[in-house]
């Protein structure tokens, strides 16, 4: 075992008049607290070390003490960056710039360390987000939440003697929505015209080059057609003019597709030609791959919807050449009919703390389907729970026979007009179904403040780790409140 000591940390510039930055400040001070009283950023940076260390032992790398530290001064600092980044809400580069520029950042993530001030790049920050995996990011929290569950160690973290209750649990489900334009179909064609002239004009620029056209010229053609299908709808004949646009965006799009098979040979058997790395070479052949093989399942969608006139099912349409886990999801809700992204399970005790989260891969399930297995995951992690409440959604008669199975309360919403009138008369179920109108808010605050709208981690692996990272910087804030309230409340006592 090597100790590894800490960096020494100027102070904290104590600025005054300023009173929501102050209040930031403090509570930034305490999510400082929690986390080295709490242990969580010393477990996940020694797991994160540890994979490091096993994986140089694989490679047959020798690491020297010295290697260590560097590695864990590092991971320390990504930590902290990703916590810092996800409480701020920011993306790569504007939280760059914010951390050069604010010495109280600085401080939280230890760049201000008396031996250099070097702040990240927003490409440092996008793979700080990857140095910790997810199932290390899931027990951090769980760890964090069992702490103030447990009377040993919520007095540290908050300041009071209780601690918090998991006796009662509110769920709902929630849609992330994706980072992408209206699925329209032959703007699909557009996407992946853009892609392959841009991919194209690169290889050129190297020195690669086959007989075509001018690429700026085709891309300047599908413009034209993309105005022209825009239009189409105001005219007297649309229908026809749109087939007849698609037509000949059918036509163009296979010839650009021919130019990039043609250019992604190219560049795969003369790659070393250029002033290209052997990973910069893979990275524009990923992208020519990844557009060749969906372009002609994009454009016989876009036959089939517009020439054809015949409908699709949600499951088998293409709705982004980018995106391959978004989903069509018609939940009628006010403002959003139909939404494209990923189902969220999003589970909370009364003191607002995320305990249970689920982002669903696949096409979401109803909700009756989500309860067993979350009820076995918080009871496995925190112990036996009293009371279950949800929407109406999630009643059924499985779900009501498991509930008095495992002596939970039920008060799910009963989809049953009788039985819900009859349920009216319970104080405990009416005060349950009250509570649980925050939880909408819950869910509101959550995607806003700390997913963002849209999520823009790309792939689904990404949108789960980063997810998994806002309910961690969640509960930290959250917390942190606590913390700060109950030591306001003991000074004016």
């Amino acid at each position: 075992m090597i100790a590894f000591q800490s960096d020494l940390r100027p102070a904290i510039p104590n600025v005054y008049g300023a009173a929501d930055y102050c209040e930031f400040r403090d509570h930034l001070n305490h999510i400082d607290r929690v986390l080295l009283s709490s242990g969580v950023e010393h477990a996940m940076v020694s797991a994160a070390m540890q994979r490091w260390e096993n994986g140089a032992l694989e490679q047959g790398i020798r690491v020297t003490p010295a290697d260590r530290q560097r590695q864990w001064s590092k991971l320390g600092y990504a930590f902290r960056c990703n916590v810092a980044r996800h409480l701020m809400g920011e993306s790569y580069r504007d939280f760059s710039i914010r951390l050069a520029d604010s010495a109280l950042l600085q401080w939280f993530t230890g760049i201000n360390e008396l031996t250099h001030r070097r702040a990240a790049s927003k490409s440092s920050l996008d793979r700080y987000d990857k140095f910790f995996e997810l199932e290390e990011i899931e027990m951090a929290v769980e760890a964090l939440n069992s702490q103030v569950f447990s009377e040993h160690s919520v007095a540290e973290l908050i300041g009071q003697q209780k601690p918090l209750s998991i006796e009662e649990v509110f769920a709902d489900c929630t849609c992330v929505k994706a980072n992408i334009h209206f699925p329209t179909d032959w703007v699909l064609l557009r996407d992946a015209a853009r892609t392959l002239i841009a991919a194209i004009k690169l290889i050129r620029d190297e020195g690669l080059k086959h007989r075509m056209p001018e690429p700026s010229s085709l891309m300047k053609r599908m413009n034209r057609l993309c105005i022209e299908m825009t239009h189409a709808r105001r005219q007297k004949d649309s229908r026809k003019t749109r087939k007849r646009v698609l037509r000949a965006m059918k036509k163009l799009s296979r010839t650009i597709e021919q130019h990039g098979h043609r250019y992604r040979a190219m560049l795969a058997q003369n790659w070393e030609q250029t002033e290209w790395t052997q990973a910069q070479s893979a990275l524009v052949l990923g992208r020519l791959d990844n557009v060749l093989e969906k372009l002609p399942g994009a454009i016989r969608q876009a036959h089939e919807r517009i020439i054809g006139e015949r409908q699709m099912q949600n499951k088998d349409k293409m709705l982004s050449l980018y995106e391959e886990d978004v989903h069509v999801l018609v939940r009628g809700k006010s403002g959003a009919e139909v939404e494209f992204g990923n189902g969220l399970y999003l589970v909370e005790q009364q003191d607002g703390l995320i305990v249970d989260w689920t982002l669903l891969k696949d096409q979401p399930p109803a909700d009756t389907r989500l309860v067993r297995q979350s009820v076995e995951r918080i009871e496995e992690a925190y112990g036996p729970i009293q009371a279950y409440s949800a929407d109406r959604g999630f009643d059924c008669k499985a779900n009501r026979e498991l509930l008095e199975e495992q002596e939970v309360f039920n008060a799910i919403c009963p989809k049953d007009p009788r039985m819900l009138s009859e349920r009216r008369d319970e104080p405990r179920f009416m005060g349950l179904q009250n509570r649980r109108a925050q939880t909408e808010g819950r869910i509101a605050t959550f995607k806003n403040a700390y997913l963002g709208r849209p999520l823009r981690s790309k792939g689904f692996v990404n949108k789960a780790n980063t997810t998994a990272w806002c309910v961690l910087t969640h509960n930290l804030w959250l917390i942190a409140r606590m913390a700060l309230a109950e030591e306001l409340e003991q000074q004016a006592a």
